[in-house]
């Protein structure tokens, strides 16, 4: 790393830590254990720092201990880009996002470039991260010519995406929900043959650009379709941002009465500003899996309406701030946002990394 890039570290690391030093410690001894003594509400009185460590037990103490992140940004992100972006740039971003301890990085799509031009790369992109270690690198794979395509190229996992909205998934993919899983399906059975794992989507989980709310139990039907095809974990995709916890909290429900809860994750747009108190909501229904963009880039070019996925770097913090571990360093992960948002020409579209790097400015200049 060349001196400058560790010169804007410990930046980010002094900033890191002056952060740290202004939020209030609100939540201490966050587990997995659900099955804890209540506290007896009925015999104490408190005081509101008392109140506040008991709403903290009762409400927070079935947050998971780990969390996984699924980065999305160089494909969900980067798809939705008017301007294309370099190939060398998508590489030092996923190589950047890497660095930052990301376990899983979404590295872009082979689907065909009429379609979605910004991914045209993707094998060039492939070529140039084959040796880049330390994390997985699923690919979008929308039928079997693609497949084929990401196996040719190196890919050693795939996705694959189905909509619980018939109007989306004719405007999406141009077939219905029911040919879309049939074309899934041979997917999934050529990779089983070359024993390649495969992530399955949903979109519109919550609501439709065309059709409006979406009812649970056509989440759910989609779900079981995927899962018994063989996808080892589900991403529930709240295309458009307009899920609350009133809507979301249901829809779990009723996906996790038809999937095991361990095999879901949640995908999140922050359209209406919902997106964090949406994967709190989750998590506590015991969701341990979330999908997020660097820098909250991305969008659907097929959902009208539909902005910027939830930012990493705002999940990073608040779960950090949960007592949560990701194994993410987030001065690291800043620095990757405000890398690809520097190409872009543009501010980054998480307050968490605007508000740090604000900070650690500050501190450098002290």
């Amino acid at each position: 790393m060349s001196i400058l890039g560790r010169n804007a570290l410990n930046k980010f690391s002094i900033g890191c830590r002056a952060a740290a030093q202004l939020t209030p410690s609100l939540i201490k001894g966050v587990n997995n254990d659900c099955t804890r003594e209540e506290s007896n509400w009925g015999t104490q009185k408190m005081n509101y720092s008392g109140l506040g460590n008991v709403f903290s037990n009762k409400l927070l103490r079935c947050i998971p201990r780990f969390v996984k992140i699924v980065e999305v940004g160089p494909r969900d992100g980067l798809q939705n880009e008017k301007e294309m972006v370099p190939t060398n740039v998508k590489v030092e971003l996923i190589k950047m996002l890497v660095s930052s301890g990301l376990s899983v990085v979404e590295a872009t799509s082979f689907v065909s470039p009429k379609w979605v031009p910004q991914l045209a790369d993707a094998k060039d992109v492939m070529k140039a991260i084959q040796n880049v270690n330390g994390a997985r690198f699923p690919v979008l794979t929308p039928n079997i010519k693609g497949f084929e395509a990401a196996v040719a190229a190196g890919a050693k996992e795939v996705a694959i995406f189905a909509s619980a909205s018939e109007s989306f998934s004719k405007s999406n993919i141009n077939c219905s929900i029911d040919d879309s899983l049939k074309r899934y399906h041979n997917v999934a059975l050529a990779a089983k043959e070359h024993s390649i794992p495969v992530r399955g989507y949903i979109s519109c989980v919550v609501g439709c650009p065309v059709e409006g709310m979406v009812p649970p139990s056509k989440v759910a039907h989609v779900a079981k379709q995927l899962c018994d095809m063989g996808c080892y974990e589900i991403s529930l995709g709240d295309t458009i941002g307009v899920g609350t916890p009133g809507t979301v909290v249901p829809m779990l429900e009723a996906v996790i009465n038809v999937v095991p809860v361990d095999m879901l994750a949640v995908h999140f747009h922050d359209t209406y500003g919902q997106a964090l108190s949406n994967i709190l909501a989750s998590l506590q229904m015991g969701i341990v899996t979330v999908d997020s963009s660097v820098a909250g880039l991305g969008g659907c070019p097929y959902a009208k309406g539909a902005s910027g996925n939830v930012a990493t770097e705002d999940v990073v913090y608040m779960l950090h701030g949960l007592g949560v571990n990701t194994n993410v360093d987030l001065g690291k992960l800043i620095l990757a946002g405000n890398f690809i948002c520097k190409h872009l020409g543009r501010l980054s579209g998480s307050k968490a990394g605007i508000a740090l790097s604000t900070i650690s400015t500050r501190v450098s200049k002290l």
